[in-house]
């Protein structure tokens, strides 16, 4: 199976060189030419562990990769790291499931993917003869993509690794998790501006000919742990997999019975990989596309127009705050083919912004506003006792509302996508204003003594570490800062 560009189909490439490339010549994205079939069916992956399930689902994407080489990958990514041997727990509250992928080393849904890309890595630059080269992982994070890329490559043979995130647009948590990583190969900035200005930067850094030739005579080359590798992307598509799985395992539906799944997108890559699992084979309903006030996703599915000229709004839900969803590129591929998404990408770096002429009937738009997701929190602790992060709460609130409008009662996941313990005061605030005022880190007391829920050992005592990662650059000063690190 070869990948290919969405805006230039002739650019045609192996999965391992789609993995290693990260991103085309172009500024396109690599898709699959055509979707994979599954060597089993999904009522035969009933009883599998989610590693058994990550190797059949791995094994028909990445068709370059022997047996071996995925079960290496898999094993090593999904072990001990998680706290839990399920790797990803659905539980049910409030007559909703929620799918937990927050029970990894950095406490989001992140590491459900960054855990394997180090390996999926490896292979790759040992299968296209790149073991003399220092593969330079290159990353822009909202707040959840950075601590897990860092994490998964930090002293790995061969990488090395910079993550840029917004310096004032992170949660206090999510930052002290980066500054304080570890690992003699990583290095973290922030930067004097927003999420979109630094995923921008960085993919011009991808496409600039002339700077990656330059480093690549010094023996560097650049490669993305962000979702617009397709490492990152297929890794996803497994939890929806395990999570219609495990549904039919306890039996709370029915073989062919579709449900919902609502998930909280920014970048649109999580939700993307429920849209490619349901394409090879899982019964989807509706994907519930719920977005917080930076709701430019929201609009484009309700009127075909996406419009990033908007105000950029700061949220407690940082990790969607986010106005170019580079994801959305590969949908549009599939939905109008590469000539006219390379046309609308063009108005979107020129306009900012671009119509579609296209259905979507797969999807279907909600958002939340802050008061409403700080209700979510509150109404679900006292109703189930259960504490959702920000981030569910948007998909939870989302959820309400589809199901008010609609009266549809297919049974639905939401995908919850970080621990409560990374947005601890935000949270405890909306379950409570008396606590408006509290220390992030007294917060985190707090929270385990009126939820039950242990701090996660990852960041129990993280306020205490050493900041090793002190860098802050401008905006446009990336290319730069990149420049001079290597050198």
């Amino acid at each position: 199976m070869k990948y290919i560009g969405t805006r230039d189909k002739s650019f045609e490439v192996t999965a391992s060189q789609a993995i290693i490339k990260g991103i085309c010549p172009d500024g396109g994205l690599f898709v699959p030419e055509e979707m994979p079939v599954l060597g089993k069916s999904i009522e035969e992956l009933k009883g599998m562990s989610y590693k058994e399930l990550a190797f059949e689902i791995l094994k028909a994407f990445l068709d370059d990769f022997t047996d071996e080489e995925i079960s290496y990958a898999v094993n090593g990514a999904y072990d001990e790291k998680f706290d839990t041997p399920e790797i990803a727990p659905l539980v049910k509250k409030d007559g909703v499931y929620f799918l937990e992928l927050f029970h990894g080393k950095t406490i989001a849904f992140k590491d459900m993917a960054l855990s394997i890309l180090p390996y999926l890595m490896k292979i790759s630059a040992k299968k296209n003869g790149l073991t003399d080269k220092e593969i330079v992982i290159l990353t822009a994070t909202s707040g959840d993509t950075g601590k897990a890329a860092l994490e998964g490559f930090a002293d790995v043979e061969g990488t090395s690794i910079i993550v840029f995130f917004p310096e004032s647009g992170v949660s206090r948590i999510q930052k002290l998790q980066m500054v304080t990583q570890e690992g003699k190969n990583t290095c973290v900035a922030g930067i004097l501006g927003n999420f979109d200005d630094a995923q921008t930067a960085v993919k011009n850094i991808f496409t600039d000919e002339a700077l990656c030739n330059e480093l690549e005579k010094k023996g560097f080359v650049f490669s993305s742990a962000n979702s617009i590798n397709i490492g990152r992307l297929v890794p996803q598509v497994v939890y929806y997999v395990h999570s219609y799985v495990k549904l039919l395992e306890r039996n709370e539906i029915k073989p062919g019975e579709k449900i919902n799944f609502v998930v909280p997108t920014g970048n649109f890559g999580n939700i993307l990989a429920g849209y490619y699992a349901k394409l090879i084979g899982v019964p989807v309903n509706k994907l519930i596309c719920a977005s917080n006030d930076n709701k430019v996703l929201y609009d484009f599915f309700k009127t075909g127009v996406y419009n990033k000229n908007r105000e950029f709004m700061v949220t407690i839900s940082p990790s969607m705050d986010i106005l170019v969803s580079s994801n959305l590129e590969r949908l549009i591929c599939a939905k109008v083919g590469q000539t006219e998404t390379a046309k609308l990408m063009g108005e979107l770096s020129s306009n900012g912004e671009y119509e579609v002429k296209a259905e979507f009937t797969d999807f279907v738009p909600e958002f939340a506003t802050e008061d409403e997701t700080r209700k979510g929190i509150k109404e679900l602790f006292e109703k189930a006792g259960y504490v959702m992060d920000t981030h569910t709460a948007v998909a939870y609130e989302g959820y309400k509302k589809y199901l008010a409008e609609t009266g549809d009662e297919t049974k639905t996941v939401i995908v919850s996508t970080a621990s409560p313990y990374k947005f601890t005061k935000d949270v405890l605030k909306a379950i409570d204003n008396k606590y408006a005022d509290i220390d992030d880190f007294e917060a985190m007391k707090v929270l385990e003594s009126i939820s039950g829920v242990k701090i996660p050992a990852p960041i129990k005592d993280i306020d205490k570490k050493e900041i090793r990662h002190k860098n802050v650059c401008p905006k446009d000063g990336l290319k730069d800062f990149v420049k001079n690190h290597l050198a």
